[in-house]
């Protein structure tokens, strides 16, 4: 198992304890919380293989990813009360998730020979859409389309992963760099409150 297959792993549980709380905190019965959780894991990369025609999708032929899946779901609903405790450390692990999962989409689109700008629109769907799928799911406005700095995080450590690739450094030099890039920008976007605009219409 590789360094990126360990991380790929830690980002996976990241984004499905992240959806399995969503869940709960919908209450939720336990089927819920298990679908909710793994389109927040899996969703973004199911989208991606369905847009370039890797069928069958990923998980498929690496079944044991679900049962990573269901472990966290388990541990969410069992330490759900200590786990709202530890918010901080589930936003850095959500962070580390989605630029992971930018990285994976991203790699995708090059071996697929796919122009430099479509593997980081297919990173950013991977780090993405599984997000916004679980948003709609609980019925929320999905944290992409709203202010908060999201996807130009995954849009920065796509174009990072595409210059540091062509550049032809170290992998695992590229890969710790574009992961340091993303928290650095999640992280100082929460932390100083930065974001993107909104509009409003005003009432006649």
């Amino acid at each position: 198992m590789s360094f990126f297959d360990v991380l790929d792993i830690l980002g996976t549980i990241a984004f499905a304890i992240s959806g399995a709380l969503a869940a709960i905190k919908r209450q939720m019965d336990l089927f819920g919380i298990f679908i909710v959780a793994f389109v927040t894991a899996l969703g973004g990369g199911i989208l991606r293989d369905v847009f370039i025609g890797n069928t069958p999708v990923w998980w498929m032929g690496h079944f044991y990813i679900v049962h990573f899946i269901s472990i966290s779901v388990i541990l969410a609903i069992v330490f759900r009360n200590r786990i709202y405790f530890l918010t901080k450390s589930l936003f850095i692990f959500d962070t580390i998730g989605l630029a992971i999962f930018t990285i994976s989409g991203v790699q995708i689109g090059i071996s697929a020979s796919l122009d430099p700008a479509v593997s980081v629109v297919l990173g950013i769907m991977t780090g993405c859409f599984g997000g916004v799928i679980r948003d709609i799911l609980c019925n929320k406005i999905p944290i992409l389309f709203r202010k908060e700095i999201y996807a130009l995080a995954s849009l920065a450590g796509g174009v990072c992963y595409i210059i540091l690739y062509s550049l032809k450094f170290d992998k695992n030099i590229s890969y710790l760099s574009t992961i340091a890039l993303v928290v650095v920008i999640r992280v100082l976007a929460v932390r100083f409150s930065i974001s993107l605009p909104t509009f409003t219409i005003k009432k006649k």
